[in-house]
């Protein structure tokens, strides 16, 4: 279960989104496992997407908090046919401790 988002942190993901281009488009697929694995993909390499509804557009209320329950992340913003998701990248793990060979 991810922690709630503090306002101070949408705040600044919704300003740094701004500044992206869409990364994803939903297509006629809408939200295939496909695309849902290659979404989660994106953000295990950046933590805040941009995804853009090129179809689906009636649907994206109830499709955008949908894919972020799917996957795990945040959904930051919904704003006309774009959404942003957010999800924190997951811990390194732990490197060896050479010492203890």
């Amino acid at each position: 279960m991810l922690e709630p988002l503090t306002n101070p942190q949408i705040r600044k993901f919704k300003a740094a989104a701004q500044l992206m281009p869409p990364s994803l488009k939903v297509g006629k697929a809408g939200l295939s496992e496909g695309f849902i694995r290659t979404v989660s993909d994106e953000l295990d390499r950046h933590e805040l997407v941009k995804i853009k509804f090129a179809e689906f557009k009636e649907e994206k209320k109830t499709l955008a908090p949908l894919l972020a329950e799917k996957i795990g992340s945040h959904l930051v913003m919904r704003v006309g046919n774009v959404m942003v998701l957010h999800r924190p990248k997951p811990a390194a793990a732990e490197p060896a401790d050479p010492a203890a060979e």
